[in-house]
């Protein structure tokens, strides 16, 4: 049983591309800083060259956020070896691991009807309410043709926390709180 894959409208991480700088900058500085050392102590060649080039890429890609987009019907969640994508309208499963920071938990997962499973961090959702909106319609459609089987309530209790925030960020910004 596959789905065709509608992609429609594109939603992402707002702040994804400043995330991916700072990884940027990072890794650059780092290599920067380890040639500069080498070749101050006299001990820089092409080998040692090569292995400072290797640690700041291997700096960059741990820094590196993934990068999370959704549309109608789907969010996707693409690290720097691959994609993946649920279908948020037909999600099965939906798993809230390793609580922090009050009602924010480290990891959610969900998983759809197709057998496609993403992990992502719902911070990420809290900061991007057009992503959570894009989520949580496609949860409300799982819910209501039957398919969410578990995981439902936690939804809810991120989706009224991320709201809360919402609404706290929108006051603040017009000076009512």
């Amino acid at each position: 049983m596959r789905r065709s894959d509608n992609r429609g409208a594109r939603l992402g991480d707002r702040h994804w591309r400043g995330s991916a700088r700072f990884a940027a900058s990072c890794a650059a500085l780092f290599g920067a800083m380890s040639l500069l050392v080498d070749w101050d102590a006299g001990s820089l060649s092409p080998l040692r060259a090569l292995l400072c080039l290797g640690m700041s890429t291997a700096l960059f890609t741990v820094l590196l956020p993934p990068r999370v987009t959704a549309g109608a019907g789907w969010l996707a969640v693409r690290d720097p070896w691959r994609r993946r994508l649920v279908y948020t309208d037909a999600l099965t499963t939906a798993l809230t691991t390793a609580w922090r920071y009050g009602d924010f938990p480290y990891r959610l997962v969900l998983r759809d009807a197709y057998g496609h499973r993403v992990a992502l961090d719902p911070r990420v959702l809290a900061a991007n309410p057009l992503l959570w909106h894009e989520l949580d319609t496609g949860v409300r459609h799982s819910v209501e043709h039957g398919t969410l089987l578990h995981g439902a309530d936690a939804l809810n209790r991120l989706g009224h926390h991320i709201d809360e925030e919402t609404a706290r960020a929108v006051l603040g910004a017009s000076g009512l709180s």
